[in-house]
């Protein structure tokens, strides 16, 4: 039941948003749809994600069941997509203000908002391959008209690169789940394909079909999740979709891609063992962290540059697969803290773009002057993002290189190089928008309650789950590493 509220709530929304698109206080009834759609969401699936902790799984029916690892998603992407929702209020608010959108852009946004939430949820609890992957691909096409949502030239041009590249990938993909489906239903196992009853029949697959299907998925789903070299999509999208947007793709959507590929990846280990996954985790993982780390530092524009922080902790999160053991545990946990940490400093990039008119690392200085309060949970947000203690990341990427060090020395090493370039990228970058004097004629002035006020609520989510992992969240984390074959601490 609580799974069909979770469905049926972005549904009803969209439904009474159109229905009420000629009102006269279109405006604020959008607004208020989309908010009270964004809570009905946040609590379902929290709720789920609690029963699932104290229970083991969570089934609707047939073809939509959560267990741990699917819950842990879920929850991060209502979080992350209540946050974002309540931001978008005076995001667009301001861009409103300022000339940049219409009435109507605004009600399409909030419109495609729900529906991309709607996808997500489905993908995150869908038990067929097929269905995820039809919900999966319906995220491109409810966001590809969010990146052009400023209709400008170079905005319909990141669009248009983001649905080409991602539908060729998702194509990819789709061919590798048809290749595991037809292996599997060469199995006793009868009926819809299902995770489990594909899983079932590992043990009877070509291993050879197996891995050309794996790797056509790794690639496919890998796209959407944006690791190197499939990542071009990114900087563009990331820089040119409206903010709200943006913290949904890295915080959320990121994870649902992931968790596909994670299915996947325990049949083939069923069907082939672990070395040939792990592999290919450590390649996409390391490749993942090393592009972002040395081009980062040419980057004059802070939206594509977290842009590139999103691929190199994609990148951490595989590599933490690959290297198995106590380092699924540190990419899982380090998943949960990327979708806090990295959607906050998007939100809070649209506060500075919105103010300064501009997303030039150049053009922006003084943001702590001008936007006090703002330019602190910028800060502090920052300092999370690279993993500096107490916060969670340091510790995550932490039982990352100890898994490394017990396996593949070397490449631990490099990775520890890389995560210190990355590291000193974000500081040289960031710092100077903080600290130094304001461009001539911009003063201080208010900043929306709805722009702030949730990225200090996320912010204090970062600094609880830093400090203290609540029983039902230990509970979600212990089962998904377990299931995913790591080892826990």
């Amino acid at each position: 039941m609580l799974l069909y509220i979770l469905f049926a709530s972005p549904v009803v929304s969209m439904a009474l948003m159109l229905l009420v698109r000629r009102a006269l206080p279109e405006v604020k009834v959008i607004e208020w749809l989309a908010v009270a759609s964004a809570v009905v969401e946040f609590v379902a699936g929290m709720t789920v994600a609690v029963f699932v902790a104290r229970h083991g799984s969570y089934s609707a029916s047939s073809f939509f069941t959560l267990h741990a690892f699917g819950a842990l998603v879920l929850a991060t992407t209502v979080l992350v997509g209540l946050v974002a929702t309540l931001h978008s209020v005076g995001y667009l608010r301001a861009e409103l203000d300022k000339g940049m959108i219409s009435v109507r852009r605004l009600h399409q946004c909030h419109v495609l908002t729900r529906l991309f939430l709607l996808c997500m949820f489905v993908a995150a609890a869908a038990t067929n391959p097929i269905i995820m992957w039809i919900a999966v691909e319906a995220t491109t096409l409810s966001t590809v008209f969010l990146i052009s949502f400023f209709t400008r030239a170079s905005d319909v041009e990141a669009a248009w690169k983001y649905l080409i590249i991602n539908s060729v990938g998702l194509l990819l993909g789709l061919l590798g789940t048809i290749l595991f489906l037809a292996q599997a239903s060469h199995s006793a196992h009868t009926g819809l394909a299902t995770w489990d009853g594909v899983l079932a029949a590992a043990r009877h697959m070509d291993p050879a079909i197996v891995k050309l299907a794996f790797g056509l998925v790794l690639i496919g789903y890998g796209t959407k999740m944006g690791l190197a070299p499939m990542h071009t999509w990114k900087p563009d999208a990331y820089n040119k979709a409206p903010m709200p947007i943006v913290a949904l793709l890295s915080g959320a959507l990121l994870n649902v891609a992931f968790l596909a590929i994670l299915h996947f990846k325990q049949v083939t280990d069923a069907a082939v063992g672990s070395h040939f996954s792990s592999t290919l985790f450590i390649f996409f993982g390391l490749l993942s962290i090393a592009v972002p780390a040395f081009i980062m530092y040419s980057q004059g524009n802070f939206k594509r540059l977290f842009a590139y922080s999103s691929i190199e902790h994609a990148g951490i999160m595989t590599l933490g697969f690959g290297f198995g053991g106590i380092g699924v545990f540190g990419a899982v946990l380090h998943m949960v803290y990327h979708a806090c940490s990295k959607s906050l400093m998007f939100l809070l990039s649209g506060n500075i773009a919105v103010r300064y008119s501009s997303s030039k690392i150049s053009d922006v200085t003084g943001v702590l002057a001008v936007m006090p309060y703002t330019g602190a949970l910028y800060g502090i947000g920052l300092l999370s993002l690279v993993g500096l203690p107490p916060f969670g990341m340091f510790f995550s990427e932490f039982y990352v290189a100890l898994a490394g060090f017990s396996r593949y020395p070397v490449l631990a090493i490099i990775f520890i190089a890389l995560l210190l370039l990355v590291f000193a990228g974000l500081l040289y970058k960031v710092a100077g928008m903080l600290f130094g004097k304001p461009p001539e004629g911009l003063q201080r002035k208010p900043v929306s309650l709805w722009m702030v006020v949730p990225a200090g609520a996320l912010l204090a989510v970062v600094v609880l789950l830093s400090l203290y992992i609540p029983h039902d969240l230990a509970t979600l984390l212990r089962e998904s590493v377990t299931s995913l074959g790591g080892a826990l601490v």
